[in-house]
C-alpha cells in the first residue's frame, strides 16, 4: 500500500555555508556518491531525473522526482536548508528527505532512515577533514552470502573491530591483502562503519539487515588515488570474508 513518508535531521557543522552549498551540489562524491550536479536554477534538472524546485544558493535547494525508477517507491524529495552560525564560520543544516513508498514500508522506511544518518554523518567528516579535495568513488557489493542476517558482524570480526571499539578510536583495521590500515573509527553501530584514514573514507553497509548484500564505499582523495584498484582491491576483500567457511 502507498504511503509517504518523511526524515527529518538538523545538525551543525564547522563549514560555511558556501562550502556545504558545495558539498551538496557539486561535491556529493565526496561522501554520497558521484552524480551530475543541478541545473541552477527553478525547473532546472536535477540527479537521476529530478526536477530542481528551490534553488537559492547558498541557503536553500530542493529537488523532486515523481518518476524514481524503483518498483517500491514513487515520489522522491530532498529538502536542504543552510543558514549561517558564528558569523558564517559555521552552518547549520536542516534535510528532509520525503515521498511515496509504494510497498513494504516498514523496511523501507528503516532503511532510509538509518542509512540517512550514516550519509549525514559522513557529509560532516568530509566538509571537516576533506572538502574541496578531488575525490575518486569506489563502490561495491559482496556475495549473496552477505545477505545473511549475521554477515555484517563478519565485517567487523574480519577488519578487526571489536565489539567494545568506542567511536572516534583510533585503529589498525585490516583491510586489502592483509594490510592494516591506521584510521579513526569515525562511526560504529549495528548497520554501519566508519573509517576514516588520513586520505579517505570507508565505509561500510549493513544492508543484509534489509535483505539486500552488504556494501562498501571509497571515497579516496589521496593525489593518486585510483578507484578501479580501489574497487577491486576491497571486491576481493569483501568476497574473501564470505568465502570463509
Amino acid at each position: 500500500m502507498s504511503k509517504e513518508f518523511e526524515i527529518v535531521r538538523e545538525f551543525e557543522v564547522d563549514a560555511t555555508p558556501e562550502e556545504v552549498w558545495e558539498a551538496i551540489t557539486t561535491g556529493t562524491g565526496g561522501y554520497l556518491w558521484p552524480m551530475d550536479p543541478p541545473e541552477p536554477r527553478v525547473g532546472g534538472s536535477g540527479p537521476f531525473g529530478s526536477t530542481v524546485t528551490a534553488w537559492d544558493p547558498p541557503h536553500r535547494y530542493t529537488n523532486r522526482s515523481e518518476d524514481v525508477g524503483f518498483p517500491v517507491q514513487s515520489v522522491n524529495q530532498l529538502d536542504h536548508t543552510i543558514e549561517p552560525r558564528d558569523e558564517g564560520r559555521r552552518a547549520w543544516v536542516r534535510y528532509v528527505h520525503s515521498g511515496i513508498f509504494t510497498d513494504d514500508w516498514d523496511n523501507q522506511y528503516d532503511g532510509a532512515s538509518k542509512h540517512t544518518d550514516f550519509y549525514l554523518h559522513t557529509l560532516r567528516e568530509y566538509l571537516t577533514h576533506f572538502a574541496p579535495r578531488p575525490v575518486a568513488f569506489a563502490t561495491l557489493n559482496g556475495p549473496v552470502a552477505s545477505t545473511a542476517p549475521d554477515a555484517f558482524t563478519a565485517v567487523g570480526r574480519a577488519l578487526g573491530i571489536t565489539g567494545d571499539t568506542p567511536d572516534g578510536a583510533r585503529v589498525r583495521a585490516r583491510g586489502p591483502e592483509g594490510r592494516l590500515l591506521d584510521a579513526v573509527l569515525d562511526f560504529r553501530n549495528p548497520y554501519f562503519i566508519g573509517l576514516r584514514t588520513d586520505d579517505a573514507l570507508i565505509r561500510f553497509f549493513g544492508r543484509n539487515h534489509w535483505g539486500a548484500p552488504v556494501g562498501i564505499s571509497v571515497h579516496d582523495f589521496a593525489p593518486d588515488a585510483d578507484a578501479k584498484a580501489n574497487e577491486a582491491a576491497w571486491q576481493g576483500w569483501l568476497d574473501g570474508v564470505f568465502s570463509q567457511p
